[in-house]
């Protein structure tokens, strides 16, 4: 089971679940050419798709057009199902920078069968993500700048602020579906500027308040 840290603390926490929310920013749908939700949609990741700080992504042999999506990330430290929204952010353990990487032409061949996609976002390597920032150095999580670099370029920037749904909203919405645990991920959405990634890149991203996460490219 993969373990990530919580900065300035010895505790390890042991992943879940991982739970990515799909189109929160009005920018990124517009890019991807699909409509806004109405509510929270998501889909899930294999914990096993988990690297950290440094580690590195593998371009998988069946895709030519993989790309990077920044995320903030937000760990559940208390369980809870049915919370209600005005209680869900005492369910939050902390925030880190989390990369949601797509093989986005296996998902697009995918999305045109009408079949799954899972294949597309659950590649080993497919879910960098930093240490933990606990909640409490993280007040206000809806006002964070949040950018990605690649190879020093600026692909993505912009800020947590023009999130669709509040975090408390996105933790309601799933816990009434299913059961959220100590160690799960839920990684709340990309904003605009996705782009491929080629094998030798560095990819730099960042939130502000919760941290920087550095990972290459094979």
């Amino acid at each position: 089971m993969v373990e990530i840290k919580v900065t300035g603390s010895k505790e390890l926490i042991k992943v879940g679940k991982v739970i990515c929310l799909l189109r929160s920013y009005k920018a990124h749908a517009a890019e991807m050419k699909s409509a806004v939700p109405t509510e929270p949609e998501f889909f899930l990741k294999p914990s096993t798709a988990m690297i950290g700080h440094e580690d590195f992504i593998q371009i998988p042999r069946e895709s030519e057009d993989v790309h990077h999506e920044v995320e903030l990330a937000v760990v559940i430290g208390k369980p809870g199902k049915d919370i209600p929204e005005r209680e869900a952010m005492e369910h939050v353990l902390g925030y880190a920078v989390f990369i949601d990487v797509t093989a986005r032409d296996i998902q697009a061949r995918a999305k045109k069968a009408g079949k799954p996609w899972s294949a597309a976002k659950g590649y080993d390597t497919f879910a960098p993500m930093s240490d933990i920032t606990p909640k409490e150095k993280v007040p206000e999580p809806h006002n964070l700048g949040i950018w990605l670099k690649v190879n020093g370029e600026v692909r993505q920037m912009s800020n947590t602020s023009k999130m669709i749904f509040s975090v408390g909203r996105m933790i309601s919405h799933i816990s009434g579906i299913m059961r959220l645990e100590r160690g799960d991920v839920i990684a709340t959405g990309t904003p605009e500027g996705v782009s491929q990634i080629f094998a030798g890149d560095d990819i730099e991203a960042g939130i502000e308040g919760v941290g920087v996460l550095r990972v290459g490219v094979r």
